[in-house]
């Protein structure tokens, strides 16, 4: 297949990517495509990631990050300002590529000024158009060059709606690609540890861990040799989290676990995790889970009236059934969680059948490589249709 042409000059990609993990996910795909042209210049939104990716960093991600709709109002005014800084940028700078990374209501409308600049858009992991507000497929197909999704059921959408569009496979997978279905047997044997994963950002932390930490309380008396491993995210400070446990260090067996949930998922025969990508690393591992989500009751109200998919957690989802337990907002309670959690552990036979149910689910998520594959559409769009080998 052809290669770069060398005489066709350095080329300009924009990136945006507003949270955490979107900023680690852009800049794998930055990296892919320098190795193909180092020659490329990269700017953006992101964060440390993306930066020591190569990105010069116009804004940083932390300064739009954002959790639920009330914190959201609070962060308008920087969100406001940053839009109108990359319209200036998009203005001037015209790059030859803009690739918007997940962040759906800041990229979207990003979208449509790239589109009036004449900029194309490469779209890196879908808006959860197949959940709710359906009505943004049609933003994407009048913005959106392709889109790169990373979760399987999502291609119908894009073939129903005529919209260039790329499955890549997810990229979590990246980071656990030698993980197989030999851990399951593995697991097992951790009968008596259960890992708490209570979410990367402080309204999740402040919303779960208080019922998280008072259910684990509960399992103690019921299983007087339990340990729990508590999940320390890099965007939370230990310090944080020592409060919340404080008052259990003397009746409760818990253990912080900084900057490493794999050494939870190996260890743990059970997780009660907050909603999110945390889950789908969770059933990568097959380690059985509760999920559990509450945010403030705005929210909730908002997304009960929008969402219209009949589970929430995103490994149910992909499943198309309900292979784990979920409890959502007020049955986010002490009693519920340790009454669900321990009924699991009461029942070897279940934990079996929900393992072998999550190494399914893992099968459906593709192969390692997303970011490869992300980053040759990308440069097959900047090089107006060359096509370029798989890495």
């Amino acid at each position: 297949m052809p290669s770069i042409p060398k005489s066709s000059g350095q080329k300009r990609v924009m990136i945006i990517a507003g949270e955490a993990s979107g900023d680690a996910h852009g800049a794998h795909v930055v990296s892919a495509m320098k190795r193909k042209d180092s020659a490329i210049l990269f700017c953006g939104i992101g964060g440390p990631a993306l930066k020591s990716a190569g990105v010069e960093i116009l804004i940083d991600a932390n300064e739009l990050s954002v959790v639920g709709i009330t914190e959201a109002l609070v962060k308008m005014p920087q969100v406001l300002k940053s839009i109108s800084l990359i319209k200036a940028a998009l203005k001037n700078l015209r790059p030859d590529l803009l690739i918007l990374v997940d962040f759906p209501d800041f990229n979207l409308h990003i979208a449509s000024i790239a589109r009036k600049f004449g900029v194309p858009v490469l779209y890196y992991i879908s808006p959860t158009v197949w959940a709710w507000r359906a009505g943004r497929i049609h933003k994407i197909k009048k913005n959106v060059d392709h889109m790169a999704f990373i979760l399987p059921f999502e291609g119908e959408y894009y073939t129903r709606h005529n919209i260039p569009a790329t499955f890549v496979g997810h990229p979590i997978l990246d980071y656990y690609a030698s993980v197989g279905e030999s851990l399951i047997d593995r697991l097992a044997d951790h009968s008596l540890t259960v890992g708490l994963l209570p979410g990367s950002r402080h309204g999740e932390i402040e919303k779960n861990l208080p019922a998280m930490l008072a259910a684990a309380r509960q399992l103690q008396d019921r299983f007087p040799g339990i340990r729990f491993l508590l999940s320390v995210a890099p965007t939370i400070s230990r310090d944080l989290l020592e409060t919340y446990v404080g008052p259990y260090k003397n009746n409760c067996h818990i253990t912080l676990v900084e900057n490493n949930v794999v050494d939870i998922f190996q260890n743990s025969a059970l997780v009660i995790a907050v909603s999110g990508t945390v889950t789908l690393e969770t059933a990568i591992h097959c380690v059985p889970m509760v999920i559990v989500y509450k945010v403030s009751p705005i929210s909730y109200s908002v997304g009960q009236a929008l969402i219209k998919v009949d589970h929430i957690g995103i490994v149910n989802i992909i499943a198309g059934e309900g292979i784990v337990p979920e409890l959502i907002q007020k049955a986010v309670t002490p009693g519920n969680i340790a009454r669900t959690a321990g009924d699991l552990l009461d029942d070897p036979n279940q934990l079996a059948r929900i393992r072998e149910k999550l190494a399914s689910v893992r099968a459906l998520l593709g192969e390692p490589g997303a970011a490869e594959r992300t980053a040759d559409i990308g440069l097959s769009l900047l090089y107006k249709g060359l096509s370029f080998p798989q890495a």
